[in-house]
């Protein structure tokens, strides 16, 4: 898959550990708008998808996330590759550790019907809802977002750059 950019922020010791935590991320186009994730506590969006759990493979792992995070069912003959962000950072959790992240997104389509979500407490607690939306209306509202946690906004950078990449495709 291409590398679509990279973000690495240099703020770690290169001699430092690696945590590595791929993840796969849908990009969902539905009447001319965008499915994507909205935090209702936060107030911004991300694409859906998450991390790929060990030798699970990229589009179980898409065809998981995005079910579990809005509920919407992946048509698995759909995927196609879009290209992956790299984010490399110093981990907020683990001292002398690098966080690193392959972020592999998938343009796909889902079938019509919504089933339950099924978040995890972070995601719930954040307020993850299903928002069709258009493009611009979520490049201005992640271009605005601010938050203490800057873990979140180097997250939502990424975003706002790849929803920017695909504005322009």
């Amino acid at each position: 898959m291409k590398q679509l950019f990279e973000i690495d922020l240099k703020d770690y010791s290169p001699d430092s550990k690696v945590f590595s935590r791929p993840s796969a991320r849908a990009v969902i186009m539905r009447g001319g708008k965008i499915a994507l994730v909205y935090s209702q506590k936060e107030k911004y969006f991300k694409f859906p998808g998450g991390g790929i759990n060990g030798a699970e493979n990229h589009k179980a792992a898409l065809i998981r996330e995005v079910r579990e995070e809005v509920g919407l069912i992946v048509k698995p003959d759909s995927i196609k590759e879009f290209g992956s962000v790299l984010r490399r950072q110093k981990n907020n959790r683990l001292p002398d550790t690098i966080f690193e992240q392959e972020n592999f997104y998938y343009f796909c389509e889902v079938e019509e019907k919504i089933v339950n979500q099924n978040l995890d407490l972070y995601e719930a607690d954040a307020g993850f809802v299903l928002k069709f939306v258009d493009i611009d209306e979520a490049i201005q509202v992640n271009a605005e977002y601010k938050s203490d946690d800057f873990f979140n906004e180097i997250m939502i950078k990424r975003e706002l750059k790849v929803l920017q990449l695909l504005k322009n495709c």
